[in-house]
């Protein structure tokens, strides 16, 4: 029998072992110092300050009066600290605002008003950074637009992420992850094949867009660096989607090979794809002819690696249906745990279809201490996964909680140069709170 739990303790006491062997020192974080205005909310262009923030920036998110929308987008969300907290009589923070908002400061800031339009053009000021998500003309109307700004600071990198760009004839359409994905092709490749189109579990394109941008950011300061020049980045989601269509996309602009749903299965690949056993389902990718002879000798069934029909993957990909049938009668007479056993040490990726929980559960996720736990003035000591790379061995710190709406309002404020006077009139006045 399969000891899921001992390969587990294992795997921890290998990782760590090597863990040790690497430099703990780290990296010192290389964007310290440099500021960032971040208008943005939701998702991409939040995902986008964050990672930047993980890696040192001072992350100013500049929040309307009501508050980022994905406050409100709850439950789940973290539970309350009981007695005497922050903003007790406002709901408890959701666990969607929570996840991509680490390592930032909040001000709260009706820049509609001009009262709230002038601090924002003084931390524009004093940044080095701007990024924005809102639909393109929008920040133009309220003097926050990029001509603007570049005339309040010549050498600021203006970020700006939308759902279809600055130009084209959707320009101004508002952009969703879910809609992207049914434009940009990735809703028809996902799904059952005899089933109608799915969208993916979360939100991958939001997730590469903020990649992208992350990465776009980087240049702007590297360029900037050498030419003293500011820049106007344009990142969107339906660009980063299709860039992310990868040999998909390639198959059609090369050999016009328009693709369909496959399920979990690959079109170029077989067998690649999850298969029932006897109580459950497990992934199997086998990448060549080689893995293929060894995956046939773990089901038993030397003679089908010797067949015509599937001795090469072309032959297999003619023959998937066959070959697939054949598959999935072996493995259904065995547990999951039996196969976990015979395909361990072979050489073939392969892997249980875990649930979240099961997910954070895995000894490589427990032994590389991917979760952080942090003190959240609201809610207490609370999960967040990590920064997600490693420097020299160690990732880059979480300094600060996601921020309750409005916590460093008067801090922030302070530094741009405003008097404990000025910040209480301007709250007085609901321009700031």
């Amino acid at each position: 029998m399969f000891n899921f739990r001992l390969l587990r303790s294992q795997c921890i006491m290998n990782i760590r072992r090597f863990s040790v062997s690497l430099q703990q020192e780290g990296m010192p974080p290389p964007l310290k110092g440099v500021k960032i205005v971040d208008l943005s909310r939701v998702l991409a262009a939040p995902l986008c300050s964050m990672l930047l923030a993980d890696l040192g920036a001072d992350v100013i998110k500049v929040e309307s009066l009501t508050g980022d929308d994905t406050r409100s987008w709850q439950p789940p969300s973290a539970t309350l600290l009981e007695g005497d907290i922050p903003l007790p009589d406002h709901p408890p923070e959701s666990a969607y605002f929570l996840c991509v908002n680490r390592n930032k400061r909040s001000i709260s800031v009706n820049f509609k008003t001009s009262e709230g339009l002038e601090i924002v053009r003084k931390l524009i000021s004093q940044s080095d950074v701007l990024i924005e998500n809102y639909i393109p003309g929008k920040l133009d109307k309220l003097g926050l637009g990029y001509e603007a700004c570049k005339e309040i600071n010549p050498h600021l990198i203006y970020t700006s992420i939308s759902g279809y760009g600055q130009t084209g004839p959707y320009a101004t359409a508002a952009g969703y992850d879910v809609v992207i994905e049914a434009e940009a092709g990735l809703m028809h490749i996902t799904g059952d094949p005899h089933g109608p189109p799915a969208k993916v579990g979360v939100a991958a394109t939001d997730v590469a867009t903020g990649l992208y941008a992350h990465g776009a950011v980087l240049a702007a300061l590297l360029s900037r660096q050498k030419t003293g020049k500011g820049a106007w980045i344009d990142c969107n989601l339906i660009e980063s989607q299709i860039a992310g269509l990868a040999n998909i996309a390639s198959n059609y602009l090369i050999a016009s090979a328009s693709a369909s749903r496959h399920g979990t299965a690959h079109p170029s690949i077989v067998p690649y794809q999850v298969f029932p056993c006897q109580d459950g389902d497990l992934m199997v990718g086998v990448g060549n002819d080689k893995q293929f002879e060894i995956f046939c000798d773990v089901l038993g069934q030397k003679n089908m690696a010797s067949s015509k029909k599937f001795s090469t993957n072309k032959a297999r990909v003619e023959n998937r249906e066959e070959l697939v049938g054949l598959i999935e009668a072996s493995m259904q007479r065995k547990p999951i745990a039996y196969w976990l056993s015979r395909l361990s040490g072979k050489g073939i990726p392969f892997g249980p279809i875990n649930d979240i929980e099961r997910t954070f559960e895995h000894p490589q996720v427990v032994a590389r201490d991917l979760v952080v736990e942090v003190d959240h003035p609201r809610a207490g000591r609370i999960k967040l996964v990590g920064p997600a790379v490693t420097y020299n061995g160690s990732r880059m710190k979480v300094r600060l909680p996601p921020p309750y709406i409005g916590q460093h309002t008067r801090e922030v404020l302070g530094q741009i140069g405003y008097t404990d006077e000025e910040i209480d009139e301007l709250m007085t006045l609901r321009v700031v709170r």
